[in-house]
């Protein structure tokens, strides 16, 4: 069994095309791709890491951390998705990514201790076993290597802000795009990293301001947020 909702991987698929599109349904992933890229690199200069992205879909997080002089895999389910990342990178000419449709399952059992960082951005929410994935993660990260999640919390001003606001009243995504009962708390995420045998170091919440149309990074966890964790040296 493949960890995936056959409906999230179509959804993503029939907007592949549009994945960089500035003003498409992935504006919201162009706006913050700075900030998460800035605070990842801050925790782990990226500058000749080996670096796996998971949930790469149309590749904005994985071209930057190419960019940014890492050699890095972007991996997906999305079919369509994976082609539109490829083919960005070659009419954008990065160098050091490369992209593959695989199961994070998978590769974890192919390649473990692979990576020096891998992220996770955006995806746990559509999983139907998110505690599988992290485990994965932290068999694929080198010891010592950084892993890196990004999710929405699940509270009542989750719900108001991710969903009411950013689907039904902004329009800012696709109704539909996300599923409240799939959102996880940061204890219960920092409780299945923990069981995948990783520390979390850090985490930092994203938040909107609607009046300004600008996102920035701060410690409310309270909507959307992110977790730096280690997975500890083999010494220890």
């Amino acid at each position: 069994m493949i960890n995936a909702d056959p409906q999230e991987l179509a959804k993503f698929s029939d907007l592949a095309h549009r994945w960089w599109d500035l003003d498409s349904e992935f504006k919201p992933l162009h706006q913050i791709n700075p900030l998460r890229l800035d605070w990842i690199s801050g925790q782990c200069p990226l500058a000749g890491k080996a670096v796996l992205d998971v949930g790469c879909g149309g590749g904005i997080l994985t071209d930057s951390m190419a960019r940014r002089g890492a050699r890095v895999l972007g991996i997906d389910l999305a079919t369509k998705a994976l082609k539109v990342a490829q083919l960005h990178a070659l009419e954008a000419g990065t160098e050091g990514v490369d992209y593959r449709e695989i199961a994070v399952e998978a590769l974890a059992i192919e390649q473990p201790a692979s990576f020096d960082v891998v992220t996770c951005m955006e995806m746990l929410e559509h999983v139907p076993d998110p505690a599988s994935v992290v485990q994965a993660l932290a068999t694929l990260v080198k010891p010592d290597g950084w892993v890196f999640l990004s999710t929405l919390n699940r509270n009542f001003k989750s719900f108001i802000q991710a969903i009411v606001g950013a689907e039904y009243l902004l329009k800012m995504l696709p109704v539909g795009t996300h599923e409240y009962a799939r959102f996880l708390r940061p204890s219960e995420l920092a409780q299945f990293c923990r069981n995948a045998g990783m520390d979390v170091q850090a985490s930092r919440g994203l938040g909107y301001n609607p009046l300004t149309q600008r996102y920035s990074l701060g410690s409310n966890t309270d909507v959307n947020y992110m977790l730096a964790c280690r997975r500890p040296s083999e010494r220890q």
